[in-house]
């Protein structure tokens, strides 16, 4: 037998070679099947294609890429090494980009000198990428799903047959990735079914317009992971878009034309809007967040239409967190709201009814006149509160009760007047009549109308007493003398007004700055003359707003808002007040300059809380006035207006009541002098001009970051923030207090607890 010839030797070594490669790759492929069977996420599936490409390439790093669809990018869940555990970017950039729009893979034994690689990963982790393998990551149809990519081969360069082994690789996982991102992409449909069907009925099942309004944001906000969300109902009256809440803001209603701006061109269109770039966009106006500091980056806005076709308001949702809104997002709201805009039109057509009935309610409450009606049987349905005052009786012993059997023996010509009324269709009155209950005798002027039905028919009548009694007499005369208001409800409520009682009420206190050193110039007659000036301009602006004036304490001022008659917006009536001082004081300051004196500065604290009012004094003398723990909170903001360079401070107390919208800054968590508890204030800022303020709103923006940073105890943030404040504004006193803080607090850090809240101690 012959010897093989080294030749021949050589053939087959590599031919037997060639062979072990073969059933390697072959054994590698079936390992990866298994592999893949083995895993039912798809942050499992990539994570092992991840290690078995990097391990049997011998590379330092992997990564494999996906594609989005519906953002057009390439997205990486994990990754090797310390490269973060998420990267997106466009599907056409870098190599990776290159490899998904081609369908070719790539060798590069050169990264760097590539013009197509993306240094930007390296530059952000301190990587160095060498070399690349690249491949598309296709389907049996021939779809590109995605690209694998290895980097750094660690031991020479990568070659062909690597090129040909990751391609292999990733087609063998292409199905089991393909069957886990559709099994994924049901589960997440499901779950987002599910939960779109648990909101919907949840938020259906509220039947009061406010509480429903705010559940609808809260989880349009929530579902298309925005930041904040509005939705506008339509006014048919007026022609309007209206909303009571917005979500991220502080609760305001907005109103504005069905026509104006993007809400106002989806509501007329009936038509979706979606704009990723709002500055972009010439119908977006940029007003409100000028006056809020807010940056609105991208919309969408969707109609609300119901179940017969028309369109009854939109829905607005602002910056979505993580990019634009996709079409998805727009399918989703548009589901949302066809789904709630029936409990909408329930809600608002309860509140229509609601408001008539509470506005009749009310218009009958608030009446001087007694009216009670009675139905066809001759019973007492209602009575007001004014009828149960004169009657001298509470409602129990009135309602339901027969006319007859009430209005007996010296009133029984209360019955003949009904029986009149009856008989001729007519209404009947009756003058200065006396009506005999409890013992006493009241004289009264009576008219009875007739109930009628929409169809003519009596089903009642209406009986109201005008009283004229001595009370009403006095009343008149005391109103000669005093606030007609007070004598009111002096003479309503006697005694115990007289002796104190608890209410809800805004104080107001204004102080004159520097006030001494004026008065050494002007001598005894000017500051008389000076303050009767000063005193007539501000107590006119408080009397405008229905406030009371309580006193004045040398050249200090002392009213309320609520006392002695309480209105439901009466933190906004101080407000509007403090504003309006401020505003007064700057023309009458221009006159004075004029005139070579010297200009005034005030300050003004405002705080609401529950106040003890009444007659207060001596015997000798009696002042009808407040006390308690809110009026000297007030008294200390107003004091604390000299320390942050402010003219008008409010409390927390005061911000949570308004109902306006207006400039404020919240300005710090302080705790005053003779207080335990910490309060929040802000600053109102709605006096100033460009003058005043320059480049007001901007520096609004910046002051809220600053003072967030500064609480988070980020020093050296906060202060650089607060230098851009300075700079828009360099007599910005509080910028430059808080730029201070912050030195001081970056060299002796306070305590772990604390919350930034700051000790005052002088008041």
């Amino acid at each position: 037998m012959s010897k093989p010839t080294p030749a021949n030797a050589t053939t087959s070594a590599a031919a037997a070679g060639a062979q072990r490669r073969r059933l390697r790759q072959v054994e590698l492929l079936l390992e990866v099947s298994r592999r893949m069977a083995a895993y039912d996420s798809l942050d499992e599936i990539l994570s092992a294609l991840v290690e078995v490409t990097t391990e049997e390439l011998g590379a330092e790093r992997g990564t494999l890429f996906l594609n989005d669809a519906e953002n057009h990018e390439l997205f990486s869940r994990v990754a090797q090494g310390e490269i973060q555990r998420e990267i997106r970017f466009l599907n056409h950039v870098g190599i990776a980009g290159h490899v998904f729009t081609t369908g070719e893979s790539v060798l590069i034994a050169d990264a760097y000198a590539d013009a197509r690689f993306n240094r930007a990963i390296d530059e952000q982790t301190g990587f160095v990428t060498r070399n690349i393998l690249c491949v598309p990551i296709k389907t049996v149809r021939g779809e590109i799903i995605g690209v694998a990519q290895t980097l750094n081969k660690r031991r020479g360069k990568f070659s062909r047959a690597d090129l040909q082994l990751l391609e292999a690789l990733t087609t063998q996982g292409t199905l089991a990735l393909q069957s886990a991102r559709f099994l994924e992409s049901m589960k997440k449909v499901r779950r987002q079914e599910m939960e779109f069907i648990d909101v919907v009925s949840e938020v259906s099942a509220d039947i009061k317009l406010g509480s429903l309004l705010q559940k609808v944001m809260g989880e349009a906000t929530r579902l298309l992971n925005a930041e904040r969300s509005t939705l506008f109902l339509n006014d048919d009256k007026s022609d309007e878009l209206w909303s009571e809440v917005g979500q991220g803001l502080d609760s305001m209603q907005i109103r504005l034309p069905n026509k104006a701006g993007i809400a106002g061109a989806v509501f007329s269109s009936g038509k979706t809007i979606n704009i990723p770039y709002a500055y972009a966009d010439l119908r977006f106006n940029p007003a409100f967040d000028q006056r809020t500091g807010f940056f609105t980056r991208s919309i969408l806005c969707v109609p609300i239409v119901n179940k017969h076709g028309k369109t009854i308001g939109v829905t607005q949702v602002l910056n979505k967190r993580g990019g634009p809104f996709s079409d998805e997002d727009a399918s989703r709201l548009r589901a949302f709201t066809a789904q709630i805009s029936i409990a909408l039109e329930n809600a608002k057509l309860f509140a229509d009814v609601q408001q008539i009935k509470n506005y009749n309610e009310a218009m009958l409450e608030s009446m001087s006149n007694g009216v009670l009606t009675l139905d066809g049987g001759e019973r007492i349905v209602t009575c007001n509160a004014a009828g149960l005052r004169m009657l001298r009786c509470g409602a129990a012993q009135v309602i339901g009760r027969a006319a007859a059997e009430f209005f007996a023996d010296a009133n029984s010509w209360v019955l003949d007047k009904l029986r009149q009324v009856e008989q001729r269709q007519t209404a009947e009155h009756m003058m200065d009549a006396e009506l005999v209950l409890g013992g006493a005798t009241l004289s009264v002027n009576l008219s009875v109308q007739p109930l009628l039905s929409t169809e003519q028919q009596r089903i009642g009548w209406m009986l109201m007493i005008d009283d004229i009694s001595n009370e009403k007499r006095l009343r008149s005369t005391m109103s000669r003398y005093m606030d007609p208001g007070i004598a009111d409800q002096m003479v309503a409520n006697g005694a115990e007004m007289l002796g104190g009682k608890n209410v809800n009420a805004t104080v107001l206190f204004s102080d004159i700055r520097s006030f001494t050193a004026i008065t050494e110039q002007l001598g005894a007659q000017g500051t008389v003359a000076l303050l009767n000036e000063y005193f007539t301009l501000m107590v006119d602006c408080i009397q405008r707003e229905e406030g009371m004036l309580d006193k004045f304490i040398g050249d200090a001022i002392m009213a309320a808002f609520g006392i002695p008659v309480g209105h439901d917006d009466d933190a906004d009536r101080a407000v509007r007040a403090a504003i309006a001082m401020m505003a007064e004081l700057a023309a009458w300051n221009r006159l004075r300059l004029a005139d070579g004196k010297p200009a005034l500065d005030i300050g003004i604290g405002l705080n609401s809380d529950q106040v003890v009012s009444g007659n207060i004094g001596s015997k000798k003398r009696m002042d009808y006035t407040i006390i308690g723990d809110g009026v000297n909170l007030a008294a200390r903001l107003e004091s604390a207006c000299k320390q942050y360079g402010a003219h008008i401070l409010l409390s927390e107390f005061t911000y949570r009541a308004l109902r306006g919208t207006y400039r404020l800054r919240e300005l710090d968590i302080v705790v005053v002098r003779g207080k335990t508890q910490p309060v929040a204030i802000y600053e109102v800022m709605d006096y100033h001009d460009e003058a005043s303020y320059p480049q007001l709103s901007e520096a609004l923006g910046l002051f809220r970051h600053a003072l967030h940073s500064y609480r988070k105890r980020n020093w050296a943030g906060a202060a650089k923030l607060f230098e851009e404040v300075l700079a828009l504004n360099p007599a910005d006193q509080a910028a430059s207090l808080y730029i201070a803080r912050c030195a001081s607090l970056a060299r002796q850090p306070p305590p772990a607890g604390w919350d930034g809240t700051y000790v005052m101690e002088t008041k």
